[in-house]
């Protein structure tokens, strides 16, 4: 799934994206650091894999449209 970096700190590697309904979801640094980025700017498109549903859905991977994805 793509989304668009909406936020991100990179002293925590943490933030959030927007999903093309608008729906914002925050990731954590695990996230972040399992796609092997490092810098992330606002409006950048990223692939992202989430898990859960409503509100217990989060960000669990994300990186780049054009980088590998090692869990596909």
């Amino acid at each position: 799934m793509q989304a668009t970096a909406f936020t991100f700190d990179p002293a925590t590697r943490a933030g959030s994206v927007l999903l093309d309904d608008g729906t914002p979801l925050p990731f954590d640094a695990a996230a972040f650091d399992a796609g092997g980025l490092r810098l992330l700017r606002s409006g950048q498109r990223v692939r992202i894999r989430t898990e859960g549903s409503g509100d217990a859905r989060r960000v669990v991977f994300l990186t780049l449209p054009t980088y590998p994805d090692p869990g596909a």
